[in-house]
């Protein structure tokens, strides 16, 4: 058996489940909606307050899938009940971030601005910036996927560079530094 496919998905008080016909999981909870079609070989069940994922044989292909739609769905069951937060730090000089609803404006050293229209399930935040510290954008969403898609969108503007270290990078992330060129002594 799969380690992750064989593991339950517990659901959350406030969170309801449907297995709609064509294998389709719809999760409902209180931060919103999701769906998922599951293939037609994994078979899904609803026991209780837990949702169960089987698979027909060990071949190959029925393994892969089996933990992979676990995944999926229990990633549903978490956005829908506590969302997902993904924060960026802009870091370099002048570098500048603004979020007005749904679009977000970056100036990263370029001759222009960058503005990004974010899809209508993506939120996105920039909290003041105290003198010296960097710019951070916050982008919250229930669907894992997506938001994880717009953050590497956003990263991919500016990504960090090895020397000093300036670009876009994840809160908390640690990057590997290379060191400099060295004069040569004649």
């Amino acid at each position: 058996m799969s380690r992750i496919g064989k593991l339950p998905v517990n659901l959350p008080a406030g969170v309801k489940v449907e297995i709609l016909d064509g294998n389709v999981v719809k999760v409902k909870g209180p931060l919103g909606e999701l769906s998922q079609k599951v293939d037609p070989d994994i078979t899904v069940t609803l026991e209780g307050n837990e949702l169960k994922f089987t698979r027909p044989s060990d071949l190959p292909r029925f393994r892969s899938m089996h933990g992979l739609y676990r995944a999926l769905v229990h990633n549903m069951v978490v956005g829908v009940s506590e969302g997902f937060t993904i924060k960026q730090e802009f870091v370099g000089v002048g570098y500048r971030v603004a979020a007005q609803g749904q679009l977000v404006t970056m100036s990263l050293g370029y001759s222009h601005d960058i503005q990004l229209l974010l899809p209508d399930e993506v939120k996105a935040e920039t909290p003041q910036v105290r003198k010296g510290e960097n710019p951070v954008l916050i982008l919250k969403s229930i669907d894992k996927q997506l938001v994880g898609q717009v953050a590497a969108k956003i990263r991919s503007f500016r990504r960090p560079e090895p020397y000093k270290g300036k670009g876009i990078k994840f809160v908390g992330e640690t990057l590997r530094r290379k060191a400099g060129k060295t004069a040569s002594a004649k």
